[in-house]
């Protein structure tokens, strides 16, 4: 058995990690623990706020006592707010207090497109325009280059309004389109996702149970969870 864990800010898709436990199928376990959630519009200081190392370090306690192997920060706002040095502080502080090995959703995104051979991607973000500009940013820091964005205020949407905000932000030379917000309920919606678009599609909370199983050097071969789960890793030349 391996035991993943998470840590949420807040409640609002967290049941995207039972139903990607169910659809990995093998011997997985994903532990979600919440931490403090944002107050108010989703900004730049409110998502600072949801990062800090205080709010961090009190959830890992019930993720160690669970006995996971790895811990991901669950919010990519969260993290890339910070900047690329900053987020990367940030994983680093997460490791050291939980003694395991962390990342963030935000590199998840960066590593998931470099695992597809996704050089270019378009964005469909539900964030405001400063805030989504900074994940492109952070995407390009990356070296992964964004052919656009799409910022689009949404509270949690059903498959079809999905499938237009993805399909509002594709673009004809993205390699794949990305929805960063892990507050949207994604994991049942994939296969149409990726059928709507004839692309790859990754979304936030896939992508955050794709990197907890990389930090462990596990593979699943997962065709519900997307192409993510299902193609042989991208050697970069």
């Amino acid at each position: 058995m391996t035991a993943l864990g998470f840590l949420y800010p807040g409640h609002g898709a967290e049941d995207d990690y039972p139903r990607a436990e169910q659809l990995l199928g093998s011997d997985i376990r994903l532990d979600v623990v919440h931490t403090a959630g944002a107050e108010g519009p989703p900004g730049v200081d409110a998502l600072r706020a949801t990062g800090t190392p205080e709010r961090l370090a009190a959830g890992v306690e019930g993720l160690r006592l669970a006995g996971v192997e790895a811990v991901v920060w669950a919010s990519t706002g969260g993290s890339f707010v910070y900047g690329p040095q900053g987020a990367h502080d940030q994983v680093r502080a997460l490791a050291v207090t939980a003694g395991m090995p962390a990342s963030s959703t935000s590199f998840a995104f960066v590593h998931a497109a470099q695992e597809i051979g996704a050089r270019r991607v378009a964005v469909a973000a539900t964030y405001p325009d400063d805030v989504a500009g900074l994940f492109a940013d952070f995407l390009r820091a990356g070296g992964v280059e964004v052919t656009g964005v799409h910022a689009s205020a949404a509270g949690d949407l059903d498959e079809t309004a999905l499938i237009a905000l993805a399909r509002q932000a594709d673009r004809p030379d993205a390699d794949a389109v990305l929805i960063p917000d892990t507050a949207l309920r994604t994991v049942a919606h994939l296969p149409a996702l990726e059928r709507a678009l004839a692309k790859p599609v990754l979304t936030a909370n896939q992508v955050t149970a794709w990197e907890a199983l990389r930090l462990t050097d596990r593979r699943v071969n997962a065709p519900a969870l997307g192409a993510l789960f299902t193609r042989e890793p991208i050697v970069q030349v």
